[in-house]
């Protein structure tokens, strides 16, 4: 057996050392800082006032334990208003990857020159930084209560997020593909087509599948201001104290979120 030296790991600079403690220096400062204005104080409270939640949950689940009041439920309407909410989150994925792709080409850095990058790139920020609702709110306003305010809505921040992470797949792409389209003297748009899209399709198709799962999520959520799916009557639910029938639509969202993903992951696993 050879008696060789195993050579020492490297030593990390001073500078990077202390830029790390710098960073997670800042972060511990944040989070004390943080602390009280989060109320994070309050935590004892979930104990403390316990009897609270535990009325909460024996009503909330108390269509479970009954099977005469779990049968009574109108499921036609849940599992409908469900459907239209997946719905939309498909039609608002679909518009959305058919915005994001040109944008996540244009807002890629190998792709296009930097004055036409950056602008793309700095109005994917200003996408995804408007929240939903507020988006939500300003297409029921335009097109009136219903579903495609909702699919307009989901359109707009998913694109958004489509894009940079579309951008970004782009930018780590291997250069090979595309010099060797370029040597056959293609042009630009035939380097895209042969060069990158091959390459990034199928991380984009994945991209695209975690957003639709995101998109039925937030759809429900939409719901509740107007923009049609289950939502709107999770919210009527709540506000007539009915939990009863609120765990059942919170049921019917937990079992369709749930089906998407497992089909979204048999899909993913078929693609890389």
């Amino acid at each position: 057996m050879s008696d060789a030296q195993i050579p020492a790991p490297p030593k990390r600079p001073a500078s990077a050392i202390g830029f790390d403690l710098l960073l997670w220096g800042g972060v511990a400062v944040l989070l004390v800082t943080s602390f009280k204005p989060a109320e994070i104080d309050k935590f004892p409270q979930l104990f403390t006032d316990s009897g609270k939640m535990q009325a909460f949950a024996k009503s909330f689940f108390s269509a479970f334990v009954d099977p005469q009041l779990f049968m009574s439920m109108d499921w036609d309407l849940f599992i409908g208003k469900m459907w239209q909410t997946i719905q939309m989150a498909l039609w608002g994925t679909a518009l959305a990857i058919v915005a994001a792709v040109p944008l996540g080409l244009l807002g890629a850095r190998n792709i296009t020159p930097w004055w036409i990058q950056q602008p793309v790139r700095r109005l994917l920020d200003l996408i995804r930084s408007i929240p939903d609702m507020v988006v939500a709110l300003i297409f029921v306003t335009a097109v009136g209560l219903g579903p495609f305010a909702g699919v307009m809505a989901i359109m707009f921040n998913t694109g958004g997020v489509l894009g940079k992470l579309f951008a970004e797949a782009v930018e780590s792409i291997d250069k090979g593909p595309i010099e060797g389209v370029r040597a056959t003297g293609a042009v630009k748009l035939q380097e895209i087509v042969w060069g990158v899209i091959p390459q990034v399709a199928p991380l984009w198709t994945s991209y695209a599948l975690y957003r639709f799962e995101s998109s039925a999520r937030s759809a429900t959520v939409l719901g509740i201001i107007g923009a049609g799916g289950v939502g709107q009557i999770l919210l009527d639910s709540i506000n007539a104290f009915q939990w009863d029938q609120t765990g059942c639509i919170v049921l019917v969202i937990v079992v369709a979120v749930s089906l998407i993903d497992l089909l979204s992951q048999v899909i993913r696993s078929r693609l890389l």
